[in-house]
């Protein structure tokens, strides 16, 4: 389809985005797992092509589809902050595939303290990846409050999970199989916040409706970071809770107990199915770019921002992250 792309603004969403409807499906198409395998020269044309159109140096006769596939890639691969291109496994699209094969086994093996210990450890490390990949670029993150963040969350994760492993030795064995959710929503708690205290130390960036900086507000980080541990416990939670119910009885069938080596493959692939929903829908739970009123921010930075600019400024706006 070509068309007239004087007016075209590749920056503006597809759908709107103060609507739940409308972020989760952006967030369908910016985390679609066939996006990791597309290759750097492809996601590299992507950028040059987002850059281009921004500066209004489309060439004539192009096509809508190809910008839009363009700018599906770069926000599928690039820092919405910094603009560099993020590391593989800390994309959202990588969620699918790096979290059904963590949270498969990590549900399949909750038995044994060595094997509890040593998922989630790795689910730790791969969150912990996850988190700084997808921080606010703006507050930097030093090499020591990174450590001091995996250090944390990993202890949590592995210490909620042993102890509730004792203490459900008595229960019910459907009890045991949500200790791994118990623990990964505990290190959320933790990760999150470790991995992104400079923000809450220092204040994050915030703007105001046509991007111009107010200032930094601890406030604001605050809310970005609570809703960023909300959404991603909802992305584990009906996986993690309803997954183990649908084992549970799928492990009493004849065939099913015939077959025990296709367990842990079969949990994978079933973890695979719920995240394939619940990561766009778990993103698209808050706006990416959030809006709070000034007079939630702090005393002095309402006093900065209306030496400024008096009334006129009544939102401030900031990305919180992913």
């Amino acid at each position: 389809m070509e068309a007239d792309l004087s007016g075209f603004n590749i920056d503006a969403p597809r759908w709107d985005q103060s609507t739940f409807l409308g972020r989760v499906k952006h967030f369908f198409n910016i985390t679609d797992p066939r996006t990791i395998f597309v290759s750097e020269q492809e996601l590299d044309w992507a950028k040059e092509e987002v850059e281009k159109s921004r500066r209004g140096l489309v060439p004539p006769g192009t096509q809508v589809e190809r910008l839009l596939y363009a700018k599906k890639l770069y926000d599928s691969a690039f820092h919405p902050d910094t603009g560099e291109k993020m590391n593989l496994i800390g994309r959202m699209s990588f969620q699918v595939p790096g979290g059904m094969v963590i949270t498969g086994f990590m549900m399949q093996f909750y038995r044994t303290m060595p094997a509890v210990i040593f998922w989630q450890w790795v689910n730790q490390s791969f969150n912990a990846l996850v988190n700084y990949t997808n921080r606010n670029a703006a507050s930097p993150t030093s090499v020591r409050q990174m450590a001091l963040s995996y250090f944390t969350a990993t202890t949590t994760a592995v210490a909620t999970a042993v102890s509730m492993n004792m203490w459900t030795k008595r229960a019910p064995p459907l009890v045991g199989r949500w200790v791994p959710f118990a623990a990964v929503a505990a290190a959320n708690c933790v990760n999150i916040p470790m991995m992104r205290q400079q923000e809450l130390i220092q204040g994050i960036c915030v703007k105001d409706k046509d991007q111009n900086e107010l200032g930094c507000s601890r406030r604001a980080a605050a809310v970005g970071i609570t809703q960023v541990v909300i959404s991603r416990i909802t992305m584990a939670a009906p996986g993690m809770i309803l997954l183990p119910v649908v084992m549970e009885r799928l492990e009493r069938l004849h065939l099913m107990k015939k077959v025990r080596v296709l367990h842990a493959p079969l949990q994978v692939l079933l973890c695979g199915c719920f995240l394939l929903f619940m990561v766009p829908v778990a993103c698209g739970l808050f706006p990416q770019e959030c809006k709070l009123p000034v007079s939630y921010l702090e005393p002095d930075l309402q006093d900065t921002i209306k030496a400024k600019s008096g009334e006129q400024v009544l939102f401030a706006y900031f990305n919180k992250g992913l």
